[in-house]
């Protein structure tokens, strides 16, 4: 039989960003299990992965765009299995709350496959399904994971607000940078839902990805026509150190070195994975990083957060 609606006391994180957001909360006690790629807050490091991905760890940033596309094409109407689920591992933590999402049909195990599972389990979990695509969305994601588990997130999103509001006041009325998000390189992806939003809160103008609108295959030319003045590098899923491996994209491409980003060294290559590819907490980190980025003599990089790297300037095309 079905559990009572009492406060979950055993959570599975099936998202990095989940992960993240039950810590933030206090709630890092109840955690019981987590994804194969929840690498924070420290704590989380000796919990039990419950998922594994079906992308080779090897595998280039091309050939990982080739395979999502091939099983996408594949799947036809079904969503793609990318992520999958070891149900043995999920039963023998007994959760009575599973978080997970629908979002991202590439960056989770499906949210079918999970309302499958927990239907099977004895205890029959409750599923919590997470869907921002706005920074009031993941708010609002955190009052849904604080009223699951009975606690209140009120503090927690209040003093998460009263950042972004501090970082909004600090750039008014300051000029706004042209700016160009890239969430892949090989082939380019505009960045899309949250990340547009954050860099108008941070004081930037987005000049291709659309607030609220998921991301999307560019060509090189198109980004060439948007003249940006600052291009972030922020590769879903990758370290800086990773997304550096990746930045020879720009070599060859007609009319790089007449874009002012380029020319001017002002192409950063940021924590695509852990700031801006998981709708939670750190997005907060985000925002103030991209004012640094834009506004540096206004705006301090935030704590804990590394440099990022900027891309030599290139020279004016003759």
């Amino acid at each position: 039989m079905p559990r009572p609606a009492l406060a979950a006391q055993r959570i599975v994180s099936l998202l990095p960003s989940a992960t993240e957001l039950v810590c933030a909360l206090g709630l890092g006690d109840r955690l019981v299990g987590v994804t194969h790629e929840c690498d924070g807050p420290p704590e989380v490091g000796d919990l039990p992965p419950v998922t594994r991905t079906l992308i080779p760890p090897a595998a280039t940033s091309g050939e990982i765009d080739a395979l999502v596309r091939e099983r996408f094409e594949a799947a036809g109407d079904d969503r793609p299995a990318l992520y999958t689920l070891d149900e043995d591992a999920l039963a023998a933590l007994d959760p009575d709350l599973i978080v997970t999402q629908a979002l991202c049909d590439v960056c989770a195990v499906a949210e079918a496959d999970v309302q499958a599972a927990a239907c099977r389990l004895p205890g029959s979990p409750r599923v919590l399904n997470l869907e921002p695509t706005t920074l009031a969305g993941v708010f609002a994601s955190i009052d849904a994971v604080g009223c699951a588990a009975g606690v209140d997130a009120g503090p927690v999103v209040r003093a998460l607000d009263a950042r972004v509001r501090a970082v909004t006041e600090r750039v008014s009325g300051r000029a706004r940078p042209r700016v160009v998000v890239l969430e892949w390189l090989d082939p380019p992806f505009s960045a899309g839902h949250w990340n547009p939003e954050l860099v108008r809160l941070a004081g930037g103008a987005e000049v291709i990805g659309q607030e609220g609108a998921p991301s999307r295959t560019l060509d090189w030319a198109e980004v060439v026509r948007a003249a940006p003045d600052i291009v972030v590098v922020a590769c879903c899923g990758f370290t800086p150190e990773r997304a550096l491996k990746d930045v020879g994209a720009f070599d060859g491409v007609a009319g790089w070195e007449t874009v002012p980003a380029a020319r001017d060294g002002r192409v950063v290559v940021v924590d695509g994975s852990g700031l801006f590819a998981r709708p939670g907490p750190r997005l907060v980190e985000a925002v103030e990083l991209l004012a640094h980025l834009f506004h540096p003599d206004v705006q301090p990089r935030p704590d804990g957060v590394a440099p990022p790297v900027w891309l030599p300037g290139l020279p004016v095309a003759a």
